[in-house]
């Protein structure tokens, strides 16, 4: 037998309780028949990157906001206790399918949330159409996941490339468009991110000078940096994500890339949290586009405490932010369609606006895209920012309807 707990609470616990019951009803029997009455668990997993060049943009920060959620929704749904179950997916598609397997099959998982980067995730929803249970797509940019993988048990949170690349990169390209070159993580996120950076370039009327593939987890980006130096592009379009493009901003500083140097740098995927282990004298002036920004409003400062509070010395970024929004969203949805069974929650969730801190009567598209609004931020300067935290402003806000796609031009295929 094997006991599950969720956030602060230990199933040991919950366990010690219903041993004390049972003895007082009669002994093992009464254990027995304790067991067998107990609400079986509603179990949601967390899948992410927990140790590798993602764990500040997914992982760690992903189960916190998803335990938040389950607080707020009250810890239990269909009279079942809410269980959380996180795992590694150390940024390799066939432990993330592992990972997910494991929890339909064994735990009984009703949904996993997160997936970490696109092909991981694309692995994760493989395994959630399979066993018929939900996949809360968030982490993942490739947006082929409300494309042409679109499915009717998931949904697809915060952002995608082709939104990040119509917002920053529209916005980096306006009047002279200049020239581009990229460096970019050699996988799906990354190619999908150069890729749809490269039409917002070209349609704004800029030119594409060339790229260079980066592997994921690479430390040093001295011999890519080189290559866009050689190119003379006016900018240089960063398509990596997470520590390597901390790795390839700083690198890019110390070769005098930007300011003498005459090019300028666009972090494509850059999020805030990035910025805090950057520095902002290495980050001043960068554009990048987010979901949220944890000093919007109130509301997002308020939740951001909270958050705070559980992760030291970190700030949410819109991947942590969208984890929170999506399971309580999915919550929601199954307590008022009275079922777990995914297609039946999945049709509630494009039902129900979504409403939380940081989003307000958002709709959910029926190829599972969540159409919330970007922004557009820019980086301060060291002395205009406050605190350590205070890292960026909100320069513009784009509705959703202009930066994702489309529903006719994403290419889902659901007959629904």
């Amino acid at each position: 037998m094997r006991w599950w707990g969720t956030g602060p609470v230990r199933a040991r616990g919950l366990a010690g309780v219903m041993f004390a019951l049972a003895v007082s009803a009669g002994g093992l029997w009464g254990l027995a028949t304790a067991l067998a009455e107990a609400p079986r668990p509603f179990v949601i997993g967390v899948s992410g990157d927990f140790s590798g060049p993602y764990i500040d943009v997914s992982g760690p920060g992903q189960l916190i906001s998803a335990q938040l959620a389950v607080e707020d929704f009250g810890g239990k749904v269909l009279g079942r206790p809410i269980v959380l179950r996180s795992a590694d997916d150390q940024n390799r598609p066939d432990i993330a399918s592992a990972n997910a397997r494991r929890w339909f099959d064994v735990d009984g998982a009703e949904a996993v949330v997160g997936g970490g980067n696109s092909t991981t995730a694309f692995a994760v929803l493989t395994a959630a159409r399979q066993a018929g249970r939900t996949f809360l797509v968030v982490g993942a940019g490739n947006p082929d996941f409300s494309g042409r993988e679109c499915s009717p048990i998931s949904t697809q949170w915060a952002y995608d490339t082709h939104a990040q690349a119509a917002a920053a990169g529209a916005y980096l390209s306006r009047g002279a468009a200049g020239s581009w070159f990229f460096i970019t993580a050699d996988y799906a996120f990354g190619h999908a991110l150069e890729r749809d950076t490269g039409r917002a370039v070209t349609a704004a009327g800029g030119r594409i000078l060339g790229s260079v593939r980066a592997p994921l987890g690479t430390s040093d980006f001295s011999s890519f940096l080189l290559q866009a130096q050689g190119s003379r592009a006016s900018v240089i379009g960063l398509a990596v994500a997470g520590q390597d493009l901390i790795n390839a901003i700083k690198q890019a500083g110390e070769f005098g890339l930007v300011g003498a140097g005459g090019q300028r740098l666009a972090g494509l995927s850059l999020m805030s949290n990035d910025i805090v282990g950057i520095g902002l004298s290495s980050a001043e002036g960068l554009v990048a586009s987010e979901s949220f920004y944890w000093d919007r409003t109130e509301a997002t400062r308020a939740w951001t405490r909270r958050f705070h509070a559980r992760l030291k010395d970190r700030i949410p970024n819109m991947v942590h932010a969208a984890t929170y929004s999506a399971v309580l969203h999915y919550l929601r949805a199954v307590e008022a369609a009275g079922t777990a069974d995914a297609r039946i929650v999945n049709a509630r969730m494009r039902d129900m606006p979504v409403n939380d801190f940081n989003n307000q009567n958002v709709r959910i598209r029926r190829d599972g895209r969540v159409l919330n609004p970007m922004y557009i931020l820019r980086v301060k300067a060291p002395t205009a920012s406050k605190d350590r935290f205070d890292v960026q402003e909100v320069v513009a806000t784009l509705p959703a309807e202009q930066v994702f796609l489309s529903a006719e031009e994403a290419g889902c295929r659901l007959a629904e």
